[in-house]
This record gives C-alpha cells, structure tokens and sequence, in this order.
C-alpha cells in the first residue's frame, strides 16, 4: 500500500479535480493513529505532517501536496504544523 504524492499540482490539475469543492479538515499539531476503510485524495492548503505506516518509511507532506492514501491503510499522523487540507473520499 503506497501513499502517492503530487508535488505542487497546476492549477488547470486542481481545477479539473474540483478541489475547491471538496470539504475542509483542520488539526493542530498532534499525533494520531488513523486507518483509511476507503481510498482518499486530499490537497494540503496549509502545514506540515509526518506520516508513517508499517509498510511504508515515513514521508513528509506539506503545503501544495496532493496525497493519495491507499483504501486500507492503517498509519501514524504526525502534524509538525497546523493542516489544513481539502479531502475526498472514496
């Protein structure tokens, strides 16, 4: 199961995905368990997290990255910096 990132997608990219559209998640600076029963894409719009998982080395997300966490993944968030993030599931 890997977590795939975008680094800075093009504005026409988050315009054809609807990003602007998607709800909004916000976490303070925090660490957390989290498992994904269903695929999500989300789009940083502000902060830094760490995330780590038995199957993957720990990758670090940032402000202007489009993440894709796999449909059953089961990881430890680490938020360095307040996220804030539009998200999609499914």
């Amino acid at each position: 199961m890997e977590i795939r990132i975008e680094k800075n997608p093009t504005q026409q990219r988050l315009k054809e995905l609807g990003i602007s559209h998607w709800p909004i998640w916000e976490k303070e600076v925090s660490k957390f368990d989290w498992h994904y029963p269903e695929e999500e894409t989300c789009y940083l719009l502000e902060g830094e997290a760490i995330i780590s998982s038995a199957n993957n080395k720990p990758i670090r997300i940032v402000q202007g990255d489009l993440v894709v966490f796999p449909k059953g993944l089961s990881c430890q968030w680490e938020i360095v910096k307040k996220v804030k993030k539009h998200y999609k599931i499914g």
